[in-house]
């Protein structure tokens, strides 16, 4: 930039006063860019099934890294409870993560509701019975005498509710299963009905079981319920509780034992899908059909911020989310699977095929 020369003493005064000058507006326009981008930091709101927990955590750490204005809030429960507050409780959400992805064209993309449109499916799982060393007949439990295990009056067990939680009605699922499995017509009525109200009934070769009802009324010697599986933990793990019926990425996560129980009955073969559609559950909400574990993830229409959702969704199913499911147990589905490629954010659609 060319200099005025005018005088000494001139020069001096106009450079001072352009530099402070410009120094004013450039303080002005710093302050307002760090009150409009970084002082006012961005909630990212994640409803997710308490299952995907601790890899979310994981997710959330290096995406607030990368995005130094944005707090992620993770929001984990029951996936049907974290859907009803999307539906029934009207509550803002950025992203939706559930452990059943049919939970999502079911509650949310109904002929009467229209929270989303799509849906993407990223991780599925198996059901397993989680232990721990000091767990009554723990040396002696196994893949074919569990069921027998179970059954003895010392010993208390649990799941998570199935009004809540889709882990809470799997569990019912494979125990009525592994009448099937083990060639015992018992296993589900004493096990289950003789500990709650919980009951099963047959028509057609077709197994449903009644949980549509407030209050389970667990005999608490026995069998403990709660809202979500992960709450469960705990209680196996300081001896409140001698078995949990858990998914096998909480199992291993928790460091807990587990039994690795058959694919007839665990929910995660699709070779075995005609043997699961055998056992239903009504719940409260909806009747679900037995199929393999499947987990889905959408951002609701309501969403605040969907941009910024539609990146986060990014780091759980791009390369980077992928390694963090494989390191804590959860196995991703790769690609994604969706069911309207032309609906989800562009940004997403290098991961994704079509279902």
């Amino acid at each position: 930039m060319d200099k005025i020369i005018l005088s000494k003493s001139g020069l001096t005064t106009i450079q001072v006063g352009v530099t402070i000058f410009i120094l004013t507006i450039a303080t002005i326009g710093s302050l307002f860019y760090y009150w409009s981008t970084g002082s006012q930091r961005i909630v990212l709101k994640i409803f997710c099934a308490g299952s995907l927990t601790l890899p979310f955590e994981d997710i959330k750490a290096q995406f607030e890294a990368d995005h130094k204005n944005v707090e992620v809030q993770l929001e984990p429960g029951g996936s049907i409870t974290r859907v009803q507050k999307i539906t029934e409780l009207c509550e803002e959400c950025d992203v939706l993560a559930s452990a059943d992805y049919t939970l999502i064209p079911s509650m949310m993309m109904t002929s009467d509701s229209n929270y989303t449109d799509w849906y993407i499916i990223f991780a599925v799982n198996k059901m397993t019975l989680a232990y721990a060393n000091n767990s009554r007949y723990a040396d002696e439990i196994n893949s074919t005498n569990w069921y027998q295990i179970l059954r003895r009056n010392d010993v208390k067990w649990g799941f998570s509710n199935p009004n809540m939680d889709p882990c809470g009605y799997r569990a019912p699922m494979v125990i009525q299963l592994a009448e099937f499995e083990y060639g015992d017509d018992m296993i589900f009525e004493d096990l289950v009905e003789a500990n709650s109200d919980i009951t099963v009934s047959e028509a057609d070769g077709i197994y449903t079981i009644d949980t549509n009802m407030t209050d389970l009324n667990p005999n608490t010697n026995r069998l403990m319920i709660r809202e979500k599986s992960v709450e469960l933990v705990t209680f196996v793990q300081e001896g409140g509780l001698d078995y949990a019926f858990e998914y096998s990425s909480v199992a291993k996560q928790h460091g807990l034992k587990f039994l690795e129980l058959p694919e007839s009955i665990d929910l995660s073969s699709e070779d075995n899908r005609d043997t699961y559609k055998k056992v239903k559950v009504q719940k409260t909400t909806k009747t679900s059909t037995g199929k393999p574990i499947v987990y889905g993830l959408t951002i609701p229409n309501n969403a605040k911020n969907p941009t910024l959702a539609a990146e986060f969704i990014k780091y759980i199913i791009n390369e980077f989310g992928q390694s963090v499911l494989r390191d804590n147990a959860q196995p991703p589905v790769v690609p994604g699977i969706t069911n309207d490629i032309d609906k989800i954010p562009k940004s997403l659609e290098t991961y994704v095929v079509q279902q």
